[in-house]
């Protein structure tokens, strides 16, 4: 077994031990493992060790490196967790099945367009900035309920749930028990939130669907 392969089923057991702990069933937590920046020849061996669930987060890396692993593991389910321009939108339809930065109204404008075109619907999280920090994306939280009002009934999106970045020197539970109450006043069943510090406490807090990177994948390559 490879390092990152072993360091996979730590996670995964941790994952296990949360959620019973949180009286959760362990299959409603989807491990999305983190890949940006690292190569294929880093991913194959969580590929051989049977994850399939991945998040990038550019779409230009995601369409260079992607397409070669997927005629291997056609099960592949490929999640985009950072910002998405305008501009790369009928790029990340194609591409990822699930889009987690659905961030402002020109952007669900610009999916209901495309997914209309091509008539592939990825499923999509509105992102809530939840510490109304000014240099993140994000709809406020007093917002969040409008807004997705909006991209289900105006642009009949298919927005699944919520997503979150706690502020690094804030106590990510307050963060967490905020988006997880957003969720259900919105009445949406799922909450990404927890990355590889936090992903303990979100699990307790109702998160479906935790992003980790290097605490799987190890040091990032220099860029």
């Amino acid at each position: 077994m490879t390092e990152s392969a072993a360091r996979l089923r730590g996670i995964e057991a941790r994952i296990a031990a949360s959620s019973l702990s949180a009286g959760r069933v362990v299959s409603d937590v989807t491990l999305i493992a983190v890949s940006k920046t690292y190569p294929a020849e880093s991913i194959q061996p969580l590929l051989e060790a049977g994850q399939r669930v991945f998040g990038e987060n550019r779409v230009q890396e995601a369409i260079a490196k992607w397409p070669a692993l997927r005629d291997h593991y056609r099960d592949i389910q490929l999640h985009l967790i950072g910002p998405l321009q305008s501009n790369k939108v009928r790029e990340a339809v194609a591409c990822f099945d699930v889009i987690h930065t659905l961030d402002r109204e020109s952007l669900a404008q610009a999916l209901q367009r495309e997914i209309a075109r091509i008539g592939r619907k990825p499923e999509l999280f509105v992102q809530v900035n939840t510490g109304l920090e000014p240099q993140k994306s994000g709809i406020a939280p007093v917002d969040a309920q409008a807004f997705v009002r909006t991209c289900l009934e105006t642009y009949q999106l298919p927005v699944v749930g919520l997503m979150c970045l706690p502020p690094e020197d804030e106590e990510p539970a307050v963060h967490f028990a905020l988006l997880a109450r957003l969720a259900r006043d919105c009445g949406l069943a799922k909450l990404s939130m927890g990355m590889s510090g936090d992903f303990e406490t979100a699990i307790a807090f109702g998160a479906t669907h935790v992003r980790i990177g290097s605490a799987i994948f190890g040091p990032r390559p220099a860029a």
